[in-house]
């Protein structure tokens, strides 16, 4: 317990900043722990002891979710232990949110030998930590570490977060403030006296007052007055005539107020202004200025304030100037700590922050409201990833997702992964030309356009080598020779090589992976509206992509590569380290031999504007920016296409040159190629019902024999379920289409007209559904008995 300043007994949650009472909640504290052991549990009953309200989380995703929920006071990571995450990597996570500014977060570190020298605390420093614990499971040393924690930094913070509320006070205030230092060196002023006098604050902060122009109206002892009577610690207040940045005179009523702080001396001066009332001109000359700089600085301020709270009222001046004075609104939303001067450059979200801004300052509290839940979306960093249900919810899901669309928890190990690379060549002759390619294969190929088409046949018949047959077949159809400049021999050397650098002893990721996803591309090529938004270029680099696009795959995910620190993890910093490789090898491999280069026929500038396309689209298979993707193309082509169907006057050319030139710009041509290839990637719930069984469980196999190494290496499980003894193949293809295939597949048939492909991902669906139904949990329901 504490005494006020008037003898009162105040709780611990109970504080006073100046003349204001501040009250709150028991401390919320947020348990961060993998696995449950005695230190959880004595910080679990410390909490208890000293009234807090506590709770766990035991993935950095929950601790997340539940922080975003509760917004705690204190943190505690479990950092003893990097095999379940890494607490550095957890407390980033936390920190990247908005709501983490106040919070204190706690490392609990491992005891080290008495002979071992102690580690430094500045890595945890750096990652955000506030502070360490060496982990100690006492009850009673849990507790006396959160009592100081909660004298010490969470008092702290309780009145930083009170002083927000102050300033936010300040920003919104009508009268003009200035706050300077003991030595007269201005620290703050308010948008209403940036208004006011002219000026923005860029130029004012960290300035003596004696710098700034005076005016000539005042009488030769006003300031030495003034000086002498706040030096002694006394309010002076009075008439002023002040100088404005155009040089104007304005009269002002001032009071200044000395405030006192440490050692019981003045530490700074409070000046609050506003033009003095009996002056009627200079009164209607100042609002008229201020309607006019409120119009001129919006487009030239950046607000990236944590939030715009609204006023629930407002006084009779500030609702008469607000419903005359609209163009000042937007001024008036601003932000002291965050607007930035220097910037010459605005962003295209900082213009849609600053127009919602806008927008709040007239809208009613419930909308204002919803609009700041629009800003807290649009100020994080994943704009485009959903949110999922808790990994309880749906395993399924939440596995496939944490595998597909992340890269690892960035834990190097010693254990260093290489891929097996199968270089060796087929018995079966390759053709020397198509007229060349034997009956039976010859005859396949002759479906090649039919989506029905079967690459597994193909596969066979190829001795496992489809990617150079149908890609002769498909290259010869589309003219990429003739594009290229290059001869059939030479294109037939490239699929060659690009073929043996696949890993034939992958299960999924293999040539006839690449041979369906070339197949699917040049199916999509072909519909009517594919066909006339791209170029030969776009075609030409959409088929190359298709055929490269996994190339070398080593049949593990990349969050595997990450956790394992593999070469390449290392080599391409975590971050899309497959595709990157993919598109990086293709090129290497392609110049290596001019035999098989078939670019060395074009022009640089073809070459450089081709390889851009390539490398674009083999990135764009990396499933992190999965739902980027999607929305953007939904965002700009799907729905600007369907309001001008709508708006159109002629229902029988609905295909008019409005969506034509929706279609064809450059902007949107990137996001068809980059659509068209990643739905090629994974039509396979997309293909017949028996070609889509099979690829099943040809992923599933893949996936079984990742978890089997992670065991074997003792790395991270990525996606539990997909353990070859439990999971149940129905749930991950289910799962897998409801999250990532629905919504992507409509898209693309809104776009692409597409009956057929959709008719069979919807008997497909209802399989998987038939088959969970009855607990299966294989690809095919159990033999009748």
């Amino acid at each position: 317990m504490l005494l006020d300043i008037n003898g009162k007994m105040v709780s611990a949650t109970e504080e006073c900043v100046g003349p204001m009472r501040l009250s709150q909640e028991p401390i919320q504290v947020l348990l961060v722990f993998a696995k449950e052991d005695s230190q959880s549990d004595a910080f679990w009953w410390a909490c208890d002891r000293a009234g807090f309200r506590c709770n766990i989380a035991r993935t950095p995703e929950s601790a997340v979710e539940c922080f975003l929920d509760k917004h705690h006071e204190i943190i505690i990571i479990d950092g003893r232990h990097s095999r379940y995450f890494e607490p550095e990597a957890v407390c980033r996570m936390i920190r990247a949110t908005k709501p983490s500014e106040n919070t204190v977060i706690l490392a609990v570190v491992p005891q080290k030998p008495s002979d071992q020298e102690e580690p430094s605390v500045l890595p945890l420093l750096c990652a955000g930590f506030s502070r360490r614990f060496v982990e100690n499971n006492s009850v009673s040393a849990c507790y006396n570490e959160l009592i100081q924690m909660e004298h010490g930094e969470v008092r702290c913070q309780f009145k930083l977060r009170a002083c927000n509320s102050i300033f936010t006070a300040l920003e919104h205030c009508q009268e003009a403030v200035e706050i300077t230092s003991e030595d007269h060196i201005i620290q703050y002023v308010n948008p209403a006296f940036e208004r006011m006098m002219g000026y923005h604050k860029g130029e004012l902060i960290g300035k003596e007052l004696t710098e700034l122009p005076k005016s000539d109206k005042n009488r030769a002892d006003l300031l030495d007055t003034i000086n002498n009577c706040i030096k002694k610690g006394k309010e002076w207040q009075g008439i002023y005539y002040a100088r404005k940045k155009s040089g104007d005179s304005i009269q002002q009523h001032v009071r200044i107020t000395p405030v006192i702080g440490q050692g019981g001396k003045i530490r700074h001066f409070v000046a609050i202004k506003r033009p003095h009332i009996d002056n009627n001109n200079q009164l209607h000359k100042f609002n008229k200025e201020e309607r006019y700089s409120g119009e001129h600085s919006h487009s030239e301020c950046y607000s990236l304030r944590h939030r715009d709270r609204r006023k629930d009222s407002m006084d009779d001046r500030s609702v008469s100037s607000r419903s005359s004075d609209a163009p000042s609104l937007q001024n008036r939303r601003y932000s002291s700590v965050a607007r930035i001067h220097s910037m010459t450059i605005e962003a295209p979200i900082t213009k849609v922050i600053n127009i919602i801004n806008a927008a709040q300052e007239s809208s009613p509290v419930t909308v204002a409201e919803a609009l700041d839940r629009v800003l807290e979306i649009l100020r994080t960093t994943e704009l485009y990833s959903p949110q999922l249900a808790s990994k309880e919810d749906d395993p399924h899901t939440s596995d496939l997702v944490g595998g597909l669309m992340s890269d690892g928890l960035r834990r190097l190990s010693g254990n260093e992964y290489v891929f097996c690379k199968n270089m060796s060549q087929s018995q079966l002759a390759i053709p020397v030309t198509l007229n060349d390619v034997p009956p039976n294969i010859a005859e396949m190929l002759n479906d090649e356009e039919c989506w029905e088409f079967n690459i597994l046949e193909l596969e066979a018949a190829t001795h496992k080598r489809p990617l150079t047959y149908l890609g002769l077949k498909i290259c010869t159809s589309f003219g990429v020779c003739e594009f290229l400049n290059c001869s059939e021999a030479t294109l037939r050397s490239w699929l060659q090589l690009i073929e043996a650098s696949y890993h034939s002893s992958n299960s999924y990721h293999n040539s006839t992976h690449a041979a369906d996803v070339l197949h699917a591309t040049a199916y999509f090529l072909r519909k009517e509206r594919v066909k006339s938004s791209l170029d030969q270029l776009d075609e030409v680099a959409a088929l190359i992509a298709a055929a490269v696009h996994d190339v070398d795959h080593p049949g593990r995910t990349n969050s595997f590569l990450c956790n394992a620190g593999s070469e390449l993890a290392i080599l391409y910093n975590d971050t899309a380290v497959l595709e990157s490789h993919h598109a990086a090898l293709a090129f290497q491999l392609t110049v290596r031999d001019s035999k098989s280069n078939i670019f060395k026929n074009i022009d640089r500038t073809q070459f450089r504007t081709l390889r851009q396309a390539i490398i674009d689209m083999v990135l764009a298979t990396e499933m992190t920016r999965h739902f980027e993707h999607v929305s953007k193309f939904v965002n700009s082509i799907n729905k600007p296409m369907a309001a001008i169907e709508e708006n159109s006057t002629s229902s029988v050319n609905s295909d008019c040159e409005g969506q034509a030139n929706i279609r064809n710009s450059p902007e949107n041509r990137l996001l068809i190629k980059r659509m068209l290839i990643k739905c090629a990637d994974v039509a396979n719930p997309c293909r017949p019902l028996e070609l889509c069984i099979e690829w099943a469980g040809r992923i599933s196999e893949e996936y079984f024999a990742q978890t089997d190494e992670e065991k074997r290496q003792g790395l991270p499980v990525v996606m539990p379920v997909f353990d070859r003894n439990t999971c149940s193949v129905p749930k991950s293809q289910i799962s897998f289409i409801d999250y990532f295939i629905t919504d992507m597949f409509d898209a693309w048939d809104a776009f692409a007209t597409l009956p057929g492909l959709m008719e069979h991902l919807s008997e497909n669906y209802k399989y998987w559904k038939t088959l969970d139904e009855m607990n299966c949990k294989s690809l095919r329901p159990p033999p009748p008995s």
